[in-house]
């Protein structure tokens, strides 16, 4: 049995749906309407395709799937039933019981909002208390602030910056600002997510 297994993630204000074949058509259409809520594929700190992109998008995570190398999700608002998002987990490292949130990306009008906190608090959770993980991972690039103070809000703490980390598709070479959750870190976490949404 593989570390990560597929499961549905759902809480008061979101359910994340793994990314299935069954649904790639449905998938990738949603996701394609998705990203025209802004503009975020323009952002030269992220990695997020156009519209007409998406299916190929959506593709490629399924080979990664497949492979056992990730397991994407599509990001469900439940008050309007609309995909909103994507995310996943990343980078799964089964023997150290660790693994990555990453490759997130949310329609900008949900940004900053409950679908996007308690999509974390519901990964985290995940990963902590049924995977069993010691660390989660999460990176950006160095020079995304909205994403790195995002990732810092949770309480995550920052290990380092991979110099010239990745070539962006634009031909940009990225340097990544890599933060960690580790174990006896997540109840506090836990309880600041929880908190949030108690806010919101």
């Amino acid at each position: 049995m593989a570390f990560v297994e597929p499961v549905a993630l759902e809480g008061r204000h979101v359910r994340l749906e793994p990314m299935s074949p069954e649904f790639l058509d449905a998938q990738a259409a949603a996701l394609a309407e998705a990203v025209t809520d802004g503009t975020l594929w323009n952002s030269r700190v992220t990695t997020i395709p156009r519209p007409e992109g998406m299916r190929a998008y959506v593709e490629k995570a399924l080979a990664d799937l497949a492979a056992g190398r990730s397991l994407p999700f599509v990001t469900r608002d439940r008050a309007g039933g609309r995909i909103v998002g994507t995310t996943r987990f990343m980078n799964i490292e089964a023997a150290h019981r660790r693994v990555e949130i990453g490759t997130t990306w949310l329609a900008q009008s949900f940004q900053r909002t409950a679908v996007n906190t308690e999509a974390k608090l519901l990964m985290l959770g995940h990963a902590f208390e049924t995977l069993g993980c010691i660390a989660v991972d999460i990176r950006t690039h160095e020079r995304n602030m909205q994403s790195r103070a995002a990732i810092e809000r949770l309480g995550a703490k920052l290990d380092g910056i991979l110099r010239n980390h990745m070539i962006m598709p634009d031909g940009t070479v990225r340097s990544t600002a890599s933060y960690s959750i580790i174990d006896k870190e997540w109840p506090e976490v836990r309880a600041r997510l929880e908190a949030r949404l108690g806010r919101s």
